[in-house]
């Protein structure tokens, strides 16, 4: 049987969605483990914690590939006084690699806002801000495309709702009659705003908007916020996809365990 190793599924993935897209801010690539590392399995997920962990072990996954990386500022110590020390110490300890694919992936064409586009059935799809610097249109922030028929405001939030599996989505002034194009940036994507306004979409839907950031809609577009997991959660879905395509003889699963953070009542 092929023998594949962790860095063989490093150097995959970083041709997808190479590092040297990253934010500067972010911490991508391998933040536990050893590349030389042969995998037994590989389990996906959006975040990382420590039922995750248990969850790769039982599944008999050495690696997981994770969205958001679970080390994202510096660590000064680990003696488990929080999640991320005891996630890290629990990976180390049972010789669990973790790399994280974060926004790098939310910058390529076919990543994370791709995704989502084909939740909602987009058409006619482009980078809403292309990276600067970047000859590559198909590589920025957020996506806009439209939908293959004008509907109704609160159709489309229903719609939404249902499609994005959101228990929760708050929303501006329906200030127009129908919807028709839809500018989208899975996660935080408050600094999207004026380019969805500026792009002529009749709604944006992201997350994490703070409470005066909806003001900012003044009547010229649609906020919909439906929360950061519930944007970015199919991103598990999608990794699992890619590299079971690449690695068909490989076990790949994508995480069952819940990690969202937040309850709604």
């Amino acid at each position: 049987m092929e023998q594949l190793t962790v860095g063989g599924v490093i150097t995959f993935l970083e041709t997808i969605a190479p590092k040297a897209l990253q934010e500067s801010y972010d911490n991508c690539g391998l933040l536990t483990g050893d590349p030389s590392w042969t995998v037994t399995g590989i389990l996906t997920t959006l975040d990382c914690t420590e039922g995750v962990i248990d969850e790769a072990m039982a599944s008999n996954c050495n690696l997981i590939v994770s969205h958001h990386p679970i080390i994202f500022k510096g660590l000064k110590k680990l003696t488990g006084q929080n999640y991320v020390e005891r996630t890290v110490i629990k990976a180390i300890k049972n010789n669990v690699a973790i790399y994280a694919i974060h926004t790098n992936l939310d910058s390529i064409f076919e990543g994370v806002n791709h995704r989502i586009a084909d939740k909602l059935k987009l058409v006619n799809r482009s980078i809403l801000v292309p990276k600067l610097g970047c000859e590559n249109l198909k590589v920025g922030s957020g996506m806009i495309g439209e939908l293959t028929e004008s509907i109704e405001p609160m159709d489309f939030l229903l719609r939404l709702k249902k499609s994005m599996n959101t228990d929760c989505i708050r929303y501006t002034t329906l200030r127009t009659t129908q919807i028709k194009k839809v500018a989208i940036c899975g996660g935080s994507g408050s600094f999207l705003l004026n380019e969805a306004i500026r792009a002529g979409a009749d709604i944006f839907i992201s997350a994490d908007f703070k409470y005066h950031e909806f003001f900012d809609a003044d009547n010229n577009i649609i906020i919909a916020d439906i929360g950061h997991y519930e944007s970015e959660q199919f991103t598990k879905e999608l990794l699992k996809e890619v590299l079971t395509k690449k690695f068909p003889t490989f076990a790949i699963n994508f995480s069952k365990t819940p990690t969202n953070p937040i309850s709604y009542l």
